[in-house]
């Protein structure tokens, strides 16, 4: 079940999520990861010495005052979910982001309830000032924000 824009309300509607990657993107995506990695804007969790999640900040600050920094990843294993590596990965990422001086995460994030419900479990809430790049690159991702303090 995805979340669906209907006017003014969010409602859960069937949609299946397909695993699409067009030629490059994985490419692409590894490409971010080492640039991320190297400017210490990457976390990850490991199960058995094989990582198992990651999160990744964007490359700079930006929105109204640079308040924002975007997630720009957050994957966990599919055989390790719902044991607390995504709320760690996120409280550490979090943190990371305090350091380089955002005073809120930006997360354009999946549809999906259980993705929403993960976040709102977090603390996230609507963004205040959605991206225009990010709604126009996946426009049924739910645009969310996080507090750092």
């Amino acid at each position: 079940m995805c979340l669906r824009r209907r006017g003014d309300m969010l409602v859960a509607e069937r949609h299946p999520f397909v695993d699409d990657w067009k030629e490059g993107e994985r490419e692409e995506l590894l490409g971010r990861l080492s640039a991320a990695a190297a400017a210490g804007r990457v976390v990850g969790a490991y199960s058995d010495a094989k990582l198992k999640g990651v999160a990744m900040l964007g490359d700079g600050l930006f929105g109204g005052d640079n308040a924002y920094i975007d997630l720009a990843e957050l994957h966990v294993s599919r055989d390790c979910r719902r044991m607390g590596a995504g709320t760690e990965l996120f409280a550490r990422v979090a943190g990371v982001a305090r350091c380089l001086g955002a005073r809120k995460l930006y997360i354009s994030a999946h549809s999906a309830v259980e993705t929403q419900a993960f976040y709102k479990k977090l603390g996230c809430v609507p963004a205040s000032l959605p991206d225009a790049a990010h709604v126009a690159r996946e426009p049924f991702d739910i645009q969310l924000e996080y507090l750092l303090y």
